[in-house]
């Protein structure tokens, strides 16, 4: 039998986000596949919800070192990687997929180190 897994913890100024916590994905794949496994309504919720707050969260994550981020903060940053991500399915596409894109895909090979 395997132990439940705990959801990634925001910092307390943000706790209100973690009904969003299935959105913090450490890698690009994680957020692609979680994207195209979202309804238009859940990504719009994520969307509506996290924009406006996006600067707020940036200063916050801007207050500590970039090569020591505390758990928290690199659990923020990986909601609003996952905020870049739905952003234009929601303002252009109006659907999770890459319109026109057919079978075509794109794999990221190297992650950003955060």
């Amino acid at each position: 039998m395997t132990a439940p897994t705990e959801s990634p913890t925001l910092p307390t100024e943000f706790a209100d986000l973690a009904r969003f916590s299935d959105w913090i994905l450490a890698t690009e794949p994680e957020r692609y596949a979680k994207r195209l496994a979202s309804t238009m309504d859940e990504m719009q919720d994520l969307y509506d919800t996290l924009f406006p707050r996006l600067q707020t969260a940036l200063d916050f994550i801007d207050k500590h070192d970039w090569h020591d981020l505390p758990d928290e903060a690199r659990h923020l940053f990986h909601l609003l990687q996952s905020l870049v991500m739905v952003s234009f399915p929601i303002e252009v596409w109006k659907q999770p997929r890459v319109p026109d894109a057919g079978a075509a895909y794109l794999d990221i090979v190297r992650e950003p180190v955060v």
